[in-house]
């Protein structure tokens, strides 16, 4: 664990304020729900819960079957980090930070489709938890209609998952 040096006592609520500095460098906003562990020695850990990385397991899988069945690179999102990327690119995308702009496509809940690109997002319980992007290898094998419903059938078996 990395000591930042910084002190905050607990209020008489039971509260303690995390410092701006550590909610920008770990990307946590207001609203943000944190998990709470503790360890033998004492210790309490917050770390940002993340649904979809709670199926972390299950989406390379699905990662990878879909990059198989369909050559095209797949990736699963939570709403800001890949989770699981398979194909094309996987190096380069596995647990990358997702851009800005795939943050706001997600948030108007909308299939995003282009010959490149299919974006769809993961909506639980009226909650977008993340997205699953199909990504074209190549100009030769453009993402059409096929793929879409795929990208619509993964987030859909994602989502139970997260529901059930």
């Amino acid at each position: 664990m990395k000591a930042t040096g910084i002190v905050r006592r607990i209020d008489d609520l039971g509260r303690i304020v995390v410092p701006k500095e550590i909610r920008r460098t770990l990307r946590i906003r207001e609203g943000d729900p944190l998990e709470i562990f503790t360890d033998r020695e004492g210790q309490i850990v917050l770390k940002k819960f993340s649904p979809i990385g709670e199926l972390g397991a299950i989406a390379r899988q699905y990662a990878y079957s879909l990059a198989q069945t369909m050559k095209c690179g797949v990736c699963i999102t939570d709403t800001e980090q890949i989770i699981a990327a398979a194909g094309s690119k996987k190096e380069e995308l596995q647990d990358a930070y997702i851009e800005p702009e795939l943050e706001l496509l997600m948030k108007e809940r909308k299939t995003v489709v282009s010959k490149e690109q299919i974006i769809c997002p993961i909506i639980s319980q009226g909650d977008v938890l993340g997205a699953v992007l199909f990504l074209s290898g190549d100009e030769k094998h453009p993402l059409g209609e096929l793929e879409e419903k795929m990208a619509a059938a993964a987030a859909g078996f994602l989502a139970s998952q997260l529901e059930g």
